[in-house]
């Protein structure tokens, strides 16, 4: 089981756009969810940082079954290893 990545992010965030050409190129899915147009995403990335729209933030439920991660800006490594775990 390859796991689930669910990114928030905005259209003119530049880490967001570099993280998704990252994973794509490594073939990477992921479920995208810009928090200016989904109101209700916004509650779960404020969450996530403290009470900041820090983005991109993401979800990663491991392809083991285990725990979903929340991570915010993180590398890809991190999301691999986050998908492997």
């Amino acid at each position: 089981m390859q796991g689930t990545v669910t990114m928030y992010s905005t259209t003119w965030c530049g880490y967001c756009r570099r993280l998704k050409s990252q994973m794509e190129r490594e073939g990477i899915a992921y479920t995208e969810v810009d928090i200016e147009q989904e109101p209700s995403a916004v509650e779960l990335v404020e969450k996530a940082n403290n009470g900041n729209r820090t983005v991109p933030t993401l979800v990663v439920v491991p392809g083991s079954g285990g725990p979903q991660v929340t991570m915010t800006n993180p590398s890809l490594a991190q999301v691999k290893k986050a998908l492997a775990a």
